[in-house]
């Protein structure tokens, strides 16, 4: 019986999980100040009095698919370990300012690490797991890559972080604009969430050959990954079963977020219907509950719905035409394939 996309990518997980968490449990030190533990906490390591915690660390689908995209391209995953540590670190550290931005009080089940130790704490502790993602990284050299080389794979890792929070100011600025385009969406997306994931399987494709062409070509995938899986948990946000997402349908719209759907609903909606969004989108606090059941009855109108997943599903396919042309076995592309239909179908 052939196993299913969600099969294989939890497969890939499995595989990998005990050494990213040893790398990065590594890469956290310990100080007589008490303040790393609120990067322990952070990462779901520690409670918030410092003792051990079972809670859920996140998913860490950036060093998979970075130590993935290394085994695939032919290389020695281990190699690319410090890699694959430094990105889940430099994604934590935005995780935690990101919170603090959008003022979230809860992340994988439980306070965000501003809410329990604020605001200014917070922000150390995410320039901190910053900063540990660059020492990070140069254990490359430790672990045998050439230095040249090590110094090519930092240069991809700034450049994609430094594009990631370039994509936030934009996420943060599309909140206060009811302007935005589909296209102006996607680019903004393409930064936020896909630099990092196009980063992550460059890196380790480059760790592999040392050739840029490949890895310009498993970069790609990458990019169109993050995009096939922020436009789906973009649909996951509106319409995505409670059970599984525990959120409520409507969640995303009641928190006025300026998702995917909704910004086709404000490029394509009725004049006035816009001028209703638009006035509704302007009030002070949540949206109340008969005006989210008016937006979601506009979406399905507009068939939002269908175009949402429809974009998904084009940027999964782009993911793994974008290494077609490499001459992979065939069992590489059926791994990335399982990725690319993971990223469109997974339920939260």
């Amino acid at each position: 019986m052939l196993a299913t996309a969600e099969q294989r990518v939890a497969a890939l997980q499995q595989r990998y999980r005990l050494d990213i968490q040893a790398a990065l449990r590594g890469a956290v030190p310990d100080s007589p100040t008490g303040f790393f533990s609120l990067l322990r906490y952070h990462l779901g390591w520690e409670e918030a009095d410092g003792t051990p915690s079972t809670a859920d660390g996140g998913k860490a689908l950036r060093p998979v698919l970075s130590l993935t995209a290394c085994e695939l391209a032919g290389g020695d995953p281990h190699q690319a370990l410090p890699a694959a540590a430094a990105l889940e670190l430099v994604h934590n550290f935005s995780l935690v300012h990101d919170d603090i931005q959008d003022r979230d009080t809860t992340r994988r089940g439980r306070a965000t690490l501003w809410a329990v130790h604020g605001e200014p704490r917070a922000l150390a502790a995410g320039n901190a797991l910053r900063v540990i993602a660059d020492r990070t990284l140069m254990g490359l050299v430790e672990s045998g890559v050439p230095e040249d080389l090590v110094v090519d794979v930092a240069d991809e890792l700034t450049g994609q972080y430094l594009e990631m929070i370039e994509g936030q100011y934009l996420d943060m600025s599309f909140e206060d604009s009811d302007d935005v385009t589909v296209e102006q969406y996607l680019d903004m997306i393409g930064r936020k969430t896909g630099a990092l994931i196009e980063s992550a399987m460059f890196m380790g494709a480059l760790i592999a050959t040392s050739n840029r062409a490949k890895a310009s070509a498993f970069g790609a995938c990458g990019r169109a990954l993050g995009l096939a899986f922020q436009i789906r948990d973009d649909y996951l946000g509106v319409w995505g079963d409670p059970a599984a997402t525990g959120k409520a349908v409507g969640a995303d719209i009641r928190r006025k977020k300026k998702s995917m759907p909704v910004v086709h609903l404000f490029e394509n909606a009725a004049a006035r219907d816009r001028r209703w969004l638009s006035e509704t989108y302007a009030r002070t606090g949540e949206i109340g509950d008969r005006d989210v059941e008016r937006i979601l009855d506009l979406l399905e109108r507009l068939g939002t719905p269908r175009y949402v997943e429809q974009a998904a599903r084009a940027q999964a396919d782009g993911s793994w035409q974008a290494v077609a042309g490499l001459g992979l076995p065939g069992d590489a592309e059926q791994t990335i394939k399982a990725m690319a239909e993971f990223f469109v179908t997974r339920e939260k």
